[in-house]
């Protein structure tokens, strides 16, 4: 395995998020800005070069980390000033956020202590969310007089439904792993000791698999779910057609006829 952190210390920059690449296939972007992990302009920053460096160079898939004892507190509070500033980190919410999203493999958000508002965002700019079973999500933003800006409003809706986001929004309050997973906020809840290994786990499954048809199918479903039916048909059509070009297709289909299924040995090409 290797490991380089986005922003080498050659450079004088802090490297705030770091970069793991797992001879399994498996990229860890992990957080590393104590004590909380809290957002800040310069982490936001180095996340989307993160992201950026996936998208050019995808591994089999990633998880995403906060440590062993915080995924993400939220932004950084003492960056905040007037409507300025706002656009600014909105702007670096926007983009750190949506390279993650456009990040073209599967993508775990392993999520210990808090994820509260940029961590939650964070979290659901991920495919799949493994939580602690003591951990505890939300976007506490109205709470400050102020409305998440990282696509809080409009994610959260999309995941677990719209007056369910309109609630936890609007009070700005915790929720618990227990209710999280019941209303879809999460994916799966483990003890927290096991969150980081369980992520590993699917990520490497993943990882083994048909990486490139599994990057088609998230862009369809993706890019699908935010226009119309029709239109996500026909772009289900044309990458059904262009993943009959890849080399794993071919191996898949021919391992099926010769062995039946399970038995394929994909290159990721």
């Amino acid at each position: 395995m290797s490991e380089n952190p986005n922003l080498p210390e050659s450079t004088g920059v802090e490297p705030l998020v770091r970069v793991e690449r797992r001879d399994d296939g498996v990229a860890v972007v992990r957080l590393d800005r104590p004590k909380v992990n809290a957002l800040s302009m310069a982490l936001l920053d180095q996340l989307r070069q993160a992201a950026d460096e996936l998208i050019a160079d995808p591994p089999g898939a990633v998880v995403v980390t906060g440590g062993d004892r915080v995924f993400a507190a939220g932004a950084d509070i003492t960056e905040f000033g007037g409507a300025d500033e706002a656009r600014r980190i909105g702007g670096l919410f926007r983009d750190a956020l949506g390279a993650v999203a456009a990040i073209p493999r599967f993508t775990i958000a392993a999520i210990t202590g808090v994820a509260l508002g940029g961590g939650c965002e964070l979290a659901l700019a991920c495919d799949w969310r493994i939580c602690a079973d003591n951990a505890r999500l939300g976007q506490p933003e109205t709470l400050l007089g102020l409305i998440p800006g990282g696509g809080g409003t409009q994610r959260l809706p999309r995941l677990i439904g719209v007056a369910r986001a309109k609630e936890i929004i609007c009070t700005g309050r915790q929720v618990k792993a227990e209710e999280a997973l019941r209303i879809g906020l999460v994916d799966e809840v483990v003890p927290a000791g096991d969150v980081f290994d369980r992520a590993l786990g699917k990520a490497a499954e993943l990882a083994a698999g048909a990486v490139v048809a599994q990057g088609m199918a998230k862009a369809a479903i993706d890019e699908g779910t935010e226009t119309t039916l029709a239109w996500g048909l026909d772009r289900e059509q044309e990458l059904f057609e262009k993943v009959f070009t890849t080399e794993d297709s071919r191996i898949g289909v021919s391992t099926f006829l010769e062995s039946g299924p399970g038995k394929a040995v994909f290159k990721g090409r």
